[in-house]
């Protein structure tokens, strides 16, 4: 999900605006009627409607998917469903999707997108606190998606460490949150602090490989070390 105070442009800053924007979009794979109805229905009917992945996001989600090629993925913040559908489109075999949302106000518009989605039976859609509930599902998860309350980053980033697989990998969206991570205006922001605290914790963690790519509103791909040695256990920052 994307900063709800400005939604980020879909593109690289390199390419400029408008034309740019519809060059890159119209240079990958369309993201298909279903997915652009409900892009135009989340922002339609749910308040901050351009949290969602969109387009350019959901492609590479889906093409992270088929390069990592997991069994199972967890995602952490489901709001509308379309980063749900777009990973779940990636999964081969008898690959699974678990994606939870806390907020439950969001299920009478959720659900039904992701019940009438051509991969519904791919995805497990969970009400809950995924800090919690995730790990009692005694899943072991080559993928997981964090895109949850900002404030909570890492303690979600622990969490999915504690249920991917050695060599799996975590993926954390909104770590340039639309540039407030370098913005003074916005050192008293809750949203803000969870997200600095949650990069300067990353990039201090000795157990995992990192990298920012920057996507939309920042992309943190992340993969757990084969090995953990005894000395890394737990990033006491």
């Amino acid at each position: 999900m994307d900063s709800p105070q400005k939604g980020p442009s879909a593109f690289s800053p390199s390419l400029g605006g408008g034309q740019g924007e519809d060059y890159l979009l119209n240079h990958i794979d369309p993201e298909g009627d279903y997915l652009y109805r409900l892009w135009r229905a989340t922002n339609v009917h749910l308040l901050n409607g351009r949290m969602a992945s969109g387009h350019l996001q959901g492609r590479l989600l889906k093409m992270l998917v088929r390069m990592i090629r997991p069994h199972n993925i967890l995602e952490v913040g489901t709001f509308s469903g379309y980063s749900a559908i777009s990973m779940a489109e990636g999964l081969e075999g008898d690959g699974h999707l678990y994606t939870f949302e806390i907020d439950d106000e969001l299920e009478d518009f959720t659900r039904p997108w992701i019940e009438a989605s051509a991969v519904a039976d791919r995805i497990t859609f969970i009400i809950g606190d995924a800090i919690t509930e995730a790990p009692r599902l005694d899943i072991l998860f080559d993928m997981v998606f964090i895109d949850g309350d900002k404030r909570s980053y890492v303690e979600t980033y622990e969490m999915a460490l504690s249920v991917v697989r050695p060599g799996g990998f975590i993926i954390a969206d909104n770590t340039l949150w639309d540039g407030h991570i370098t913005d003074p205006a916005y050192d008293h922001d809750a949203q803000t602090q969870g997200i600095r605290r949650f990069n300067d914790y990353v990039a201090a963690d000795s157990r995992v490989e990192k990298v920012i790519v920057p996507v939309r509103d920042g992309l943190t791909l992340i993969r757990r070390l084969p090995r953990i040695s005894p000395e890394s256990e737990g990033n006491n920052l």
